[in-house]
């Protein structure tokens, strides 16, 4: 063999065992895959807290007169097991509370028999309970991962706030929210075509299902060319809504009784009665609502008079200061522990809208008196409520420069 032969087989060698400390070294040294990323080991699946993959999985919705006895008895579980579940039971989740439409899942033998292992009754959309029936019967309750997303919402009135919503594709419910929020400063029996809103809030889910509406940390409503701010703040322990000053939205009357309703009659030295058929002043407004809608006291009071008066039929009286008294004519009926000496908070539930006395329809009539004398209740100029603290009127002002050019900033849709 020659010398340059030899020397070209050495160099192949030297190549190959080169290459193989390569592929060795690059063996070691990559990332491992991850077993998600690999078909071969798929991901276990996992439902509340448990891996599924070895079971039946049966789901359902609990159904008029079912129980936990008459479900689980479907699924081989006996009347004495049952009943230690029961007992078991007793200092985690009261049995009486399943509730027909509430959905249940239950994890069974991977054999021919089925037995249930395990039952999963979730009583809302963020908690569940779940009922071990292993060797060991055991209960617990558990809630579920809620993940926030702050998003934003504006549009322009047409026709009642809550149909302005739906029709935009909004949470009705947000409408409410709003309603809440700027109840002391916006008549939302008075709002207008046109009208429009601006607000930033928390969307809560559950995996990618909606579960409802979180806080609203901003918000804007213009309405009879005025522009009201809200802005949530935590003024020494005590969250609130406050104004682009530092006031807060919350003063010492409601601008309504009722929400949602519509004026039917407004104050005036002339109404033509429509049960007595004469032209005479009517001292009030009419809310047209429902029989049965909720009536609510505008403001802090002490009740001086709850009963019938004739004409004006069930009928609450208010003391909420020396100066100023409410009234509220026709209920249906008064709310539990309405009575004269009763004292009742702002937004309290005091009465039911009805009919009673001189009425041709379901209203309320609701008159506002100053120093005895009527007054026009839309007229009405609330007292303001308590402004952020001089102590943090400086930090809230700064906080709130960059939420309000937000706001003002958001095109209305």
């Amino acid at each position: 063999m020659s010398h340059r032969f030899k020397r070209f087989l050495e160099i192949i060698l030297l190549l190959l065992l080169t290459a193989l400390i390569i592929y060795i070294a690059y063996s070691f040294l990559r990332p491992v895959k991850k077993l998600s990323d690999d078909n071969y080991f798929p991901e276990p699946r996992v439902e509340f807290g448990i891996v599924v993959d070895s079971f039946h999985v049966y789901k359902g919705e609990i159904q008029e007169g079912e129980n936990l006895s008459s479900i689980l008895g479907r699924y081989h579980i006996e009347g004495t097991e049952i009943d230690k579940l029961s007992k078991a039971s007793d200092t985690v989740f009261d049995l009486r509370k399943i509730r027909a439409g509430n959905r249940y899942t239950v994890l069974c033998t991977n054999d021919k028999q089925q037995k249930a292992l395990y039952f999963i009754y979730e009583p809302s959309d963020t908690a569940y309970v779940v009922f071990t029936l292993k060797d060991s019967i055991k209960v617990r309750e558990e809630q579920k991962d809620v993940q926030i997303k702050t998003v934003v919402a504006s549009g322009k009135i047409s026709g009642s706030l809550w149909n302005s919503f739906s029709s935009l594709k909004i949470d009705p419910n947000l409408a409410i929210s709003l309603a809440e929020i700027f109840q002391w400063s916006i008549d939302f029996y008075a709002i207008q075509e046109g009208d429009q809103f601006k607000v930033e809030y928390d969307q809560l889910y559950v995996g990618n299902k909606s579960i409802g509406l979180g806080s609203i940390h901003t918000a804007w409503f213009y309405h009879n060319g005025q522009p009201y701010y809200a802005f949530k703040f935590n003024d020494k322990g005590s969250i609130g809504y406050f104004d682009e000053k530092g006031n807060s939205l919350k003063k010492g009357f409601l601008k309504a009784p009722l929400k949602f309703t519509r004026i039917s009659s407004r104050f005036t030295e002339s109404r033509f009665h429509p049960v007595l058929r004469i032209r005479r002043p009517h001292h009030g407004v009419d809310y047209a609502a429902p029989r049965g809608t909720p009536v609510h006291a505008i403001g802090t009071a002490v009740v001086t008079q709850a009963g019938f008066i004739g004409g004006g039929g069930n009928a609450i009286r208010l003391r909420h200061t020396a100066s100023f008294e409410t009234t509220y004519m026709h209920l249906a009926g008064f709310a539990a522990g309405i009575r004269k000496g009763a004292h009742v908070s702002q937004g309290q539930v005091i009465g039911y809208v009805g009919m009673s006395g001189l009425a041709t329809g379901p209203h309320l009539d609701f008159r506002v008196y100053r120093s005895g004398v009527a007054i026009d209740p839309l007229k009405l100029i609330s007292p303001p409520g308590t402004p952020v603290s001089q102590q943090n009127l400086a930090t809230y002002l700064k906080q709130i420069t960059t939420k309000k050019a937000k706001l003002d900033g958001m095109k209305v849709e």
